[in-house]
């Protein structure tokens, strides 16, 4: 079985989340890199919304100040996500399509939730793949409620997906930082998602760690891709990369907020 590198669970704010995942992305279409899985959480919490959204119309970005919300824009598309500093693992996937043998992005999709799905079945929890529509990217549902979502991006072969597998949600503060056009008030939002967004403590009854998470996340996608998860760290390069990304792009307003394009 071919190898994958695995980054291990680690945390960073969202600006250097985003910076890694672009990093990475960049060199291995430079063949840099290897193909990667990378496991992370965010602290503080924070928002990010997809490349091509307007900021002020997603956001409640004087909330975000008031609570100390980080946001964050990505360069994948997809919509607007909350990541809770505690309830949440993401993860990002870069590869070669050819090496995952996943020529388009719904093949990918497919095979990136067979992992998830099998992650959540080693945690105990039931899950069905939803292809999504116009407005919405793939997901893993539990009774028709949204554990997983995730977006993507491309350069020539090489894919970044990136997604989130919920462990907890806190529905009141989601719906404090992020907007709902239709709604008057926070709770309206809160009473609706209730029945539309779950969580692994929902479906369990119980906490999971992060650590436990992550170790299930590791063997899902190694059953799912075939690949076997080699233990790595980010090269130089990818390092100074990320740190250049973050300085000079994700901490700043006019990428965030402006969808300034800045070109490395």
């Amino acid at each position: 079985m071919e190898s994958i590198r695995l980054l291990k669970l680690e945390t960073c704010n969202a600006f250097m989340n985003m910076a890694i995942d672009e990093a990475i992305l960049t060199a291995r279409t430079i063949d840099k890199a290897p193909n990667t899985l990378r496991l992370y959480q965010w602290k503080p919490a924070a928002v990010s919304i997809g490349k091509n959204q307007q900021a002020e119309n997603e956001v409640h970005l004087e909330n975000c100040r008031k609570l100390g919300v980080n946001v964050v824009r990505r360069i994948s598309g997809g919509g607007t996500v909350f990541h809770d500093s505690i309830g949440e693992v993401t993860y990002g996937l870069i590869a070669n399509t050819n090496d995952i043998n996943a020529k388009d992005s719904m093949t990918v999709y497919v095979k990136v939730y067979a992992g998830i799905k099998d992650t959540l079945r080693i945690l105990g929890v039931t899950a069905d793949f939803s292809e999504g529509d116009e407005k919405n990217c793939p997901n893993l549902t539990v009774k028709g409620k949204k554990i997983s979502g995730s977006a993507q991006t491309r350069k020539r072969d090489t894919i970044l997906q990136h997604g989130t597998l919920i462990l907890d949600v806190d529905l009141e503060k989601m719906f404090t930082v992020i907007r709902v056009p239709w709604a008057k008030t926070c709770m309206e939002v809160v009473n609706v998602a209730k029945n539309r967004i779950t969580s692994v403590k929902n479906e369990l009854g119980h906490a999971v760690s992060a650590e436990t998470a992550a170790n299930a996340l590791a063997v899902g996608f190694k059953n799912a891709l075939s690949l076997q998860p080699a233990e790595g760290e980010l090269t130089r390069y990818e390092q100074e990369l990320a740190e250049k990304l973050f300085r000079e792009k994700y901490a700043t307003d006019d990428w965030n907020l402006h969808a300034k394009s800045i070109v490395f």
